[in-house]
């Protein structure tokens, strides 16, 4: 059972390491998620069903241990009384790279929800609404209705970033 845990992992790498890069703030923080959730899926393991897609339920478990990890740790956090916060001064433009839009895109990701990160991690993978609906345990229909409010959201991030 071990061996066969372990191709399901290897085939589908991408999942894990992209739901850890979305919310883990630090690379150690990245890390210990990343372990949290193969452990979670080494436990939920014996209850997959094989005839079920394993990227789907893959994601359905890595989501819900992010998911549950993120609002763990923001419960335990002390708000910083607003006068001691530093002003917030957006990173200067990278022309030269080609992907100079994704560290706006990132820091934007960052501003959202959990569920709303979840929602964009299965969008930016050419997830279906159906899968996404699967994998965060809601309709179809409300899938739709959050990516366009995460859209609106996100493209009025990136550009007050810009000024």
């Amino acid at each position: 059972m071990e061996k066969e845990f372990i191709t399901l992992l290897n085939q589908y790498p991408g999942i894990l390491y992209k739901i850890c890069k979305v919310y883990g703030n630090k690379e150690e923080d990245r890390k210990d998620l990343f372990q949290e959730i193969v452990l979670q899926l080494w436990k939920a393991y014996p209850l997959f069903r094989s005839e079920a897609n394993p990227g789907t339920w893959m994601y359905r478990v890595a989501m819900n241990t992010a998911i549950s990890i993120f609002r763990k740790e923001q419960r335990r956090k002390q708000p910083t009384p607003f006068s001691y916060l530093p002003f917030p001064l957006p990173d200067p433009p990278d022309d030269t790279s080609p992907n100079s839009a994704l560290p706006a895109l990132y820091k934007a990701i960052d501003q959202l929800s959990a569920i709303e990160k979840g929602v964009v991690v299965l969008y930016l993978d050419d997830k279906s609404y159906q899968e996404m609906a699967l994998i965060l345990g809601i309709s179809k229909s409300n899938v739709g209705v959050k990516l366009s409010r995460i859209k609106s959201k996100l493209e009025k991030l990136i550009k007050s970033f810009s000024h």
